[in-house]
């Protein structure tokens, strides 16, 4: 996924810099995540339940003898649960020194974006936006750009690894 020889963060000109983000879709969102933080994408595989974890960590895979939690996102945002189909993925990410799989309905294709185009979410009252890093702006369309350090704080992601190793 990624191009050979291209930063993940690269000075376009004085102006400003440019994003290089990984762009995949969970429901009929599309969201962006930031290529450096991306380890790789996978077919969605069987996974293995751990009991008394949060409802939104779908289970563990075995990657290369390392056991990874993967964790659901349409659940973690709320978003309706559908069957996965052949384009579901899970894009392995660093988290705050973790290694975590998500899963996402869709990978879609790597984006490169002016920093300028991305804003601050917008105030929305109650809706969750705490995982939320800026609203990017391409063409027609909106990128819900996620920074996955926020997704969890250090204590749940050291309770995800420590569940998935025992």
């Amino acid at each position: 996924m990624r191009e050979t020889g291209q930063p993940a963060q690269t000075k376009s000109n004085a102006a400003g810099s440019v994003l290089q983000l990984v762009s995949f879709k969970v429901g009929k969102e599309e969201f962006g995540l930031d290529i450096l933080k991306v380890q790789e994408i996978i077919r969605l595989r069987e996974l293995t339940r751990v009991p008394n974890l949060p409802n939104f960590v779908d289970g563990v895979i075995n990657l290369r003898g390392q056991v990874i939690p993967v964790i659901g996102l349409r659940r973690r945002f709320g978003i309706n649960t559908a069957e996965a189909d052949k384009r579901a993925r899970i894009v392995v990410a660093e988290v705050n020194g973790h290694v975590l799989g998500f899963v996402v309905d869709e990978v879609s294709e790597v984006l490169r974006i002016a920093s300028e185009t991305v804003e601050p979410p917008p105030q929305m009252g109650n809706v969750e936006r705490k995982y939320v890093q800026g609203i990017g702006k391409i063409q027609d369309r909106l990128l819900i750009v996620i920074d996955p350090s926020l997704l969890f704080n250090d204590g749940e992601c050291a309770a995800f690894t420590a569940a998935a190793s025992a």
